[in-house]
């Protein structure tokens, strides 16, 4: 069964494409099928894997709009072993274009249809806000929504109203729609601040914060600049190991098999 997870938090600046991104490609190390739906405008999960967003003229903007099929769309990354529907500027004008549509919320979900069987993981980096394509990210989220916050003042301004969003959206579009976890990011074990805050979002989400913490790094920082993960770039870092370790912690939760690659 293909889990389709939504990477979701309307603040920016969270961790939320590192999130992402690092998570494909462990998945895709431990022998799992990926594909990573850039379903943001600013097309940082794509700029990150090494593709220029301006070259992109086929990718989740032609897919929302029906201009092009997803397989048409997608590319290889070879190097990683996932593959990637990616996004570029002309992303924006979806949300506009979309808005007067019939069944606009269902665009992405019924795109991926016909490929779900080729793939075990499905990863979608939305947007920092909660309109038309993050809506459209949670609806295809049949897996779940993973929400990044970051270890700092303010880490739980807007999750209120995210979660009041995952609600509505179980309600209308997705029954099977949850909050599949919350991970902690930019944690700093020198400060206090760091350990109150992932004790305040643990009581606001008991039961559902990842017990794996992602640490702030230097390293997760250079990573995208290199078009690649962390997990590429810098595999003995304190960011890739910890990273490594969510994955892990994941695959053991939905009872995936971790297998070699290739």
């Amino acid at each position: 069964m293909t889990r389709v997870y939504a990477f979701v938090n309307q603040k920016g600046g969270v961790g939320k494409t590192t999130t992402t991104i690092s998570l494909a490609a462990n998945f895709a190390d431990m022998g799992q099928r990926v594909l990573m739906v850039d379903l943001d405008p600013q097309a940082n999960a794509t700029s990150c894997l090494g593709v220029d967003k301006r070259e992109v003229h086929r990718g989740a903007y032609e897919v929302l709009i029906g201009s092009s099929t997803p397989m048409a769309a997608i590319l290889q990354n070879e190097q990683l072993g996932l593959s990637l529907l990616p996004s570029s500027p002309n992303l924006t004008g979806a949300e506009v274009e979309l808005i007067d549509e019939e069944g606009r919320e269902f665009r992405l979900r019924n795109a991926l249809k016909d490929i779900l069987p080729s793939y075990d993981y499905i990863l979608v980096d939305s947007p920092p806000s909660l309109g038309i394509l993050t809506l459209n990210a949670l609806v295809a989220a049949d897996g779940g929504a993973i929400i990044p916050v970051q270890c700092e003042y303010l880490a739980l301004e807007g999750l209120s109203q995210l979660t009041q969003t995952v609600g509505r959206v179980r309600s209308s579009f997705n029954p099977k729609l949850e909050i599949r976890g919350v991970v902690m990011t930019m944690f700093d074990g020198r400060a206090n601040l760091s350990t109150q805050v992932v004790e305040e979002v643990r009581r606001h989400f008991p039961g559902k914060m990842f017990s794996s913490v992602i640490p702030r790094s230097i390293r997760l920082a250079e990573a995208p600049s290199h078009g690649i993960p962390i997990s590429t770039y810098a595999p003995s870092s304190m960011g890739a190991l910890a990273y490594r370790e969510l994955a892990e912690e994941i695959l053991r939760s939905d009872g995936a098999r971790i297998r070699a690659k290739g």
